[in-house]
């Protein structure tokens, strides 16, 4: 069949399940480096209110990264490899390697440099596997698509999760080291991520094809004409300036959306260390339990989003995407306001499950809504700009959190899950204005 007329087949579920296996390799370095980062900045000696700077790697790199890669893997093209695979491949080869360096950190500097390193490569996997969609999925089939990736995130981010509890209490490791030791539960964690990482993303690039530009020809003329760096800024540039009005819509959600997500991840570990286990010192065994019981919650949330992933398609069906993650941001919204109130671990599960409903939505419905707003020869650019919409949030909550807790909240980390609650919300009622 010509690749013109064959990339506009419906695949089978197979093919769909082998091109998004590759995210269930990233979700598991990006929940180790959720549930955990936080709890290694303290090990190694970091204050409450140094933690988000030290996070700020995270958005940086996303913001640096993430439209360059889409723009070059729009440009890419290879007769073997094809134009996004190679990208997933070096993203997840320097990815693992982070991973395993990272909890042997013996230094706040060094593990700051290695977080660094570690999201610029998850953000170069990650990136081109949402234009990968795009790519390779007609119409009706995308919103298929990108709950195929949720379920293989939430899969991949449940057991990365538990990882720690699981080597603390079934295995036997010590979840506790000396003063600037990160624990064996979490380097043994780390490391069996880095071999999920590397190996599931070889599946996809192993298993799926690509098709090439529909005209080959033309598309190296035209990249002939548009070759150098100074070219490729000003066509970013003028890009951004360019995009869709659904999208602009979308981005007062997302900034939002992830204001409330940063400020989870970040603060949940010690939240929950003062709040349910009554304790602020890193070298205890109630510190070192509380870092292993928001493995667990961080489980739940990754659980429901991967149970809900196929079902949020059928709702959005019926009462369309937007107003489908509406509901689910204001559950979530909910349930982070709500961790304020509960003090017993159990029980923290509980708001989890909200929190994972509005997990799936955004993993889910914002790209659905966008994909066929999107030129299909810049896909891959315009997911990447969208991203921008996700990383300037946590650019903001990075560089103000800190100093909030510290100044106006004595260092009680769990109201910076209430903000991130109150966020989410508004988050959610903002989704009335996105139009499909």
């Amino acid at each position: 069949m010509h690749p013109s007329k064959a990339r506009h087949q419906k695949l089978s579920l197979f093919q769909i399940f082998n091109m998004s296996f590759g995210f269930l390799g990233i979700q598991f370095g990006f929940a180790l480096q959720n549930a955990n980062v936080s709890r290694i900045f303290q090990t190694l000696g970091a204050k409450i209110d140094d933690i988000p700077i030290l996070w700020i790697a995270a958005p940086i790199t996303g913001f640096l990264v993430q439209p360059i890669i889409g723009y070059l893997s729009d440009r890419t093209w290879h007769p073997r490899w094809g134009r996004r695979r190679p990208f997933f491949f070096m993203g997840a080869l320097f990815s693992s390697i982070a991973l395993v360096g990272m909890p042997f950190s013996s230094a706040l500097w060094m593990a700051a440099v290695l977080l660094w390193v570690l999201d610029a490569s998850i953000n170069i996997s990650m990136e081109p596997f949402r234009a990968f969609v795009g790519d390779k999925l007609p119409a009706e089939q995308q919103t298929t698509g990108y709950a195929m990736q949720t379920f293989f995130i939430g899969v991949g981010a449940v057991i990365a999760s538990l990882l720690p509890y699981f080597f603390t209490n079934v295995i036997g490791l010590s979840n506790t080291a000396a003063e600037g030791i990160v624990p064996d539960s979490v380097k043994y964690s780390f490391i069996i991520g880095a071999v999920v990482f590397l190996a599931s993303v070889l599946w996809t690039v192993l298993t799926t094809d690509e098709f090439p530009p529909e005209d080959i020809a033309k598309w190296e003329q035209e990249k002939l004409k548009t070759k150098g760096v100074f070219h490729g800024i000003i066509e970013i540039v003028q890009g951004i300036g360019k995009m869709p009005k659904v999208m602009l819509q979308l981005a007062v959600v997302q900034f939002f959306t992830w204001l409330a997500l940063f400020s989870m991840w970040i603060y949940t570990t010690s939240s929950v260390a003062q709040n349910a286990f009554g304790t602020t010192d890193t070298t205890s065994k109630a510190f070192g339990d509380a870092g292993d019981w928001v493995g667990v919650m961080f489980m739940v949330y990754n659980g429901v989003s991967a149970i809900v992933a196929f079902l949020l398609p059928v709702l959005a069906k019926y009462i369309g995407k937007n107003i489908t993650h509406l509901i689910c941001l204001i559950i979530g919204g909910i349930g982070l306001i709500s961790l304020f109130i509960i003090h017993d671990k159990m029980l923290l599960l509980l708001p989890m499950v909200g929190v994972g409903l509005a997990w799936a939505s955004t993993l889910t419905m914002p790209y659905a809504i966008l994909a066929n707003a999107l030129p299909p020869n810049k896909m891959g650019f315009y997911m990447g700009v969208f991203n921008f919409f996700i990383v300037i949030p946590q650019i903001v909550a990075a560089a103000i959190l800190g100093f909030v807790i510290k100044h106006f909240f004595a260092d009680q980390s769990i109201f910076a899950l209430v903000t991130g609650g109150i966020s989410m919300i508004i988050a959610g009622l903002l989704c009335i204005r996105v139009k499909e």
